[in-house]
């Protein structure tokens, strides 16, 4: 990969890692560029226009490195493909994705990776309607039960979304949802000091979206 530059670390002082030539030159963007970028392809998917995909015409430049104009920490659900719903081919999304979307400290890794070493300017936190992860926080919280092995772990994340929403009517898993993906976006800049100093600097921008399984359209909340 044709990137160098300072030694990794939490070090607020060291600069970005550099492309000598970026692959994909049309993805060096600044943040709020990257984000109306996010939400075209969105709109081209929604009515139907995506672009069409050859692996052949970008397979020689991706297998000399990457650049991708934007990071989507979004949920595993299957129905829920950021590359197809933001309408982008490979090497212009840097995906990491776990039932929940919820932060651990591997996609906080992963996350700090996109931006330090791959100088991604946008980050997303992508969550969805009838999400069935939080589905099980809502049951373990507002009905005490318990889920076998490490999807216990899962409903102990997003506990403290459920927790924050204070009403019980028949939109409760949306407004979790919503809230779930609003605190990822906030402990996203208070996680770790290089990417509050990257955000600081306005080097990168932070959002939340919500994807509608009806339509494909993604909403912004954060």
């Amino acid at each position: 990969m044709a990137y160098a530059g300072a030694p990794m670390g939490n070090s607020i002082a060291a600069e970005p890692f550099r492309a000598v030539i970026p692959p994909k030159p049309e993805n060096v963007l600044t943040p709020d560029q990257a984000l109306e970028r996010l939400m075209q392809g969105n709109e081209r998917y929604v009515s139907g226009k995506s672009k069409p995909l050859d692996f052949h015409d970008i397979q020689s430049v991706l297998a000399s490195g990457q650049n991708p104009y934007a990071t989507i920490l979004g949920c595993s659900d299957s129905r829920v493909s950021s590359e197809h719903c933001f309408d982008e081919a490979l090497g212009n999304l840097f995906v990491a994705r776990g039932a929940g979307n919820y932060l651990t400290n591997d996609n906080v890794a992963t996350i700090k990776y996109s931006v330090v070493v791959l100088n991604t300017p946008l980050i997303m936190v992508l969550g969805h309607e009838s999400c069935g992860a939080v589905k099980v926080a809502v049951e373990a919280v507002d009905h005490h039960k318990d889920f076998p092995g490490h999807i216990q772990l899962l409903a102990s994340a997003i506990a403290p979304a459920v927790r924050a929403v204070n009403e019980t009517s028949s939109s409760r898993l949306m407004n979790v949802t919503k809230m779930n993906v609003i605190m990822t976006v906030e402990k996203l800049g208070t996680r770790t000091p290089v990417l509050d100093y990257y955000h600081d600097q306005k080097k990168i921008r932070v959002v939340g979206g919500i994807y509608n399984l009806e339509t494909g359209k993604v909403e912004l909340i954060a």
